[in-house]
């Protein structure tokens, strides 16, 4: 059975810890045992260490058919799922701390680096708040994003976005995650005081983007195409397949209460035309958006197979694409919610939760698509201003 076919097997099991999930705030113990079953949280660990080293175009469609069920389960295994990826990408030393006991090991993130990661004399210093970090408790360690200080690459100096690695003892867990829409996904605070992280724990994003190419301490053991994608990319298609699982629960849902919904005069609204229609649009954009998020996919690894460097202009476009794609999708839940019952605005309608899991995770940074269009448009165009994203 494919990865694909598992979480469509487990569907059920997933939607049923769905409401269990967004009430405590975090993915039950059920809805984890379904993630591991379908093996979609190691999908991108090398195969040497137990993992599926899966093509990017099977995990971003597992990862749909996961939100599908679930938009909280969907999200944690996009987010999640994507982190051995990363730490792939690290030196052998840091891989076998992270996974040498535990292979099934699980790691969370908070990239935005509004705490401080400072270098020191051995590695790193870091303190602070860090805030979104999905499914922070069902996991073990967080990579952390700052900035820490400059680095020069190919003669060019950058501002050092950093990730680094750390342990569940190095950092504290504040639950502030009281919101809307993926609630289950407990995307709490964390929070480090000035703890010290050894150089091997950090890696410079600067070789991820402009030094993209240059061989990093992780490849020369995992040499498959898969690590050799570009990293911003690679995050936003997960962000992005993350999001479509989310807004095709709440279209499947639609479909489920507008079968059986009457007019106010007692029709079925099935019979009418003009909510055919609503539902022919909405399943041509939401397949539309998926099959862009699948073609994506498919041309980074096929990039990646010939050993290729994507020019800037490319990555920019694939950017733009899969962000374009989750934000059309979101518009099509928007859409279908305007011709919805009134009902629908009461809190336990059926379709508010599926509405609210939809918004939060398009409002997702990575899907903020303007400066995305520009980063594209502006390169196409041969402009000599280009909005500054990462790429």
């Amino acid at each position: 059975m494919s990865m694909i076919e598992k979480a469509r097997a487990a569907a059920d099991a997933l939607a049923a810890a769905d409401a269990p999930s967004a009430e405590q705030g975090r993915l039950t113990p059920e809805a984890v045992a379904a993630l591991d079953g379908i093996g979609v949280l190691r999908a991108l660990q090398p195969a040497r260490w137990g993992g599926g080293e899966a093509h990017l175009a099977e995990y971003a469609e597992t990862v749909i058919e996961i939100g599908r069920a679930s938009a909280s389960a969907g999200w944690v295994a996009s987010v999640v799922g994507v982190h051995p990826w990363q730490i792939a990408l690290f030196p052998e030393e840091t891989q076998e701390e992270i996974w040498g006991a535990d292979p099934a090991r699980k790691i969370a993130s908070s990239y935005t680096p509004t705490g401080k990661i400072e270098k020191v004399p051995g590695g790193y210093r870091v303190s602070g708040r860090w805030s979104f970090s999905s499914g922070s408790g069902i996991c073990s360690g967080v990579i952390l994003g700052g900035i820490a200080g400059t680095r020069e690459v190919n003669g060019t100096e950058y501002p050092d976005f950093t990730s680094v690695i750390l342990d569940a003892a190095d950092y504290r867990i504040e639950e502030t995650w009281n919101v809307a829409g993926l609630r289950g996904t407990g995307s709490d605070d964390i929070v480090v005081d000035g703890v010290f992280v050894p150089e091997h724990r950090g890696q410079s994003h600067v070789y991820y983007t402009h030094g993209l190419g240059i061989p990093l301490p992780g490849q020369e053991r995992n040499d498959a195409a898969l690590y050799r994608t570009p990293w911003a990319v690679t995050f936003n298609l997960i962000i992005a397949a993350g999001a479509l699982g989310a807004c095709l629960g709440f279209y499947d849902q639609w479909v489920t209460e507008t079968r059986g919904r009457r007019t106010n005069y007692g029709q079925l609204l099935r019979e009418e035309p003009v909510v055919q229609n609503h539902l022919a649009e909405a399943a041509w954009q939401l397949d539309a958006a998926v099959l862009k998020v699948k073609r994506t996919a498919t041309e980074l690894m096929e990039a990646a197979e010939r050993a290729e460097i994507p020019s800037l202009e490319q990555r920019a476009f694939w950017r733009w694409d899969v962000a374009r794609s989750a934000n059309a999708a979101l518009d099509t839940v928007q859409a279908l919610m305007r011709v919805s019952s009134g009902r629908s605005a009461f809190l336990d309608h059926p379709l508010q939760k599926k509405f609210q899991d939809a918004v939060a995770a398009g409002s997702h940074a990575f899907l903020f698509d303007d400066p995305l269009a520009k980063a594209w448009g502006g390169r196409h165009l041969g402009a000599e201003k280009l909005a500054a994203v990462h790429l």
